[in-house]
């Protein structure tokens, strides 16, 4: 009979479970699958529009067709771009600033039992998650305001949103309350203790929030349909949108400006469809990395209890 030698341990002999070895390949397998179903549409719209206008219109599949960057080089080139890209610009940075800055300050209000009609005011606010006025009251509301042909058309009504002053508000209610003692004892006011203490350590929900709202802000073209008609307000979502639905003449506008000695590249409705999406499309995909890190945190923590 074999001993065990001295100083040595048994170990059990672990048995392969196919089972499970089969379960966890066909996870791997089926998440593959949607990443691909998910990533290749955003891909096939970049390759199609960095490819060379008349290979590309034999397919693309994987790999660009050529390479050229004419598409973009004419759709940068359009009247008024540039005042729209300042525009949305414009829009998506002071728009998510103040929307942060709103949500979170009434947020926190109304976490205080000794602010006035507290649970009404918070009623209301869940009210507007579930009703709407509707197109024709807002666009009076609007008008009524002053705010046609406003820049802060695009700033005033997005400041305050009930699911981000939901959000906030419990992800605040789980912050120690003994923080906010101490910053009373040494004599700090409301706003003092929301400035210090309270917006520094919600960090995970604003980026959040943040996210929600430059988005948000970034890809609305619905209230400067409406509501505006300066053309040096327009933003860029609403130009491109009008280009894209006149694209095919786009495509003829763009060939003399790419005319190279006797050689014509005539651009393709398709290619210019193609690149204005990537163009409206990128920024928000190079902005939401830096705030990933905080983004499931943040959603998790500040999410609605049951």
């Amino acid at each position: 009979m074999r001993t065990q030698p001295a100083g040595q341990t048994l170990r059990p002999v672990r048995h392969t479970d196919w089972k499970d070895l089969t379960f966890t390949l066909f996870n791997y397998i089926v998440l593959s699958l949607l990443v691909i179903i998910t990533i290749y549409p955003f891909y096939y719209i970049f390759i199609y529009s960095i490819s060379d206008p008349i290979e590309v219109q034999k397919g693309v599949y994987f790999w660009p067709a050529g390479f050229s960057l004419e598409a973009y080089q004419a759709t940068v080139k359009l009247p008024g771009i540039m005042d729209a890209a300042i525009v949305s610009v414009s829009r998506t940075v002071l728009g998510t600033l103040i929307t942060v800055f709103c949500c979170s300050f009434f947020a926190y209000l109304i976490t205080k039992e000794e602010m006035p009609f507290r649970k009404i005011i918070y009623r209301f606010v869940l009210i507007t998650m579930y009703f709407n006025a509707g197109f024709i009251p807002w666009y009076l509301t609007m008008k009524t305001y002053g705010l046609q042909n406003n820049f802060l058309l695009y700033i005033i009504p997005s400041a305050m949103s009930g699911f981000n002053i939901i959000l906030i508000k419990t992800f605040i209610e789980q912050l120690p309350a003994s923080l906010e003692e101490s910053a009373k004892i040494d004599g700090a006011g409301y706003f003092r203790i929301y400035r210090s203490i309270i917006f520094p350590l919600s960090m995970p929900i604003i980026a959040t929030i943040a996210v929600f709202s430059a988005v948000g802000q970034w890809n609305t073209w619905f209230d400067n349909f409406f509501l505006v008609e300066n053309p040096k307000l327009q933003t860029l979502q609403l130009v491109l949108y009008n280009f894209l639905n006149q694209s095919s003449n786009l495509s003829n506008m763009t060939t003399d400006e790419l005319t190279r000695g006797d050689v014509v590249r005539t651009l393709t409705p398709q290619s210019i469809r193609m690149t204005i999406t990537m163009l409206v499309t990128l920024p928000i995909v190079l902005v939401y990395p830096m705030l990933q890190r905080y983004f499931v945190k943040g959603i998790m923590m500040g999410a609605v209890k049951g």
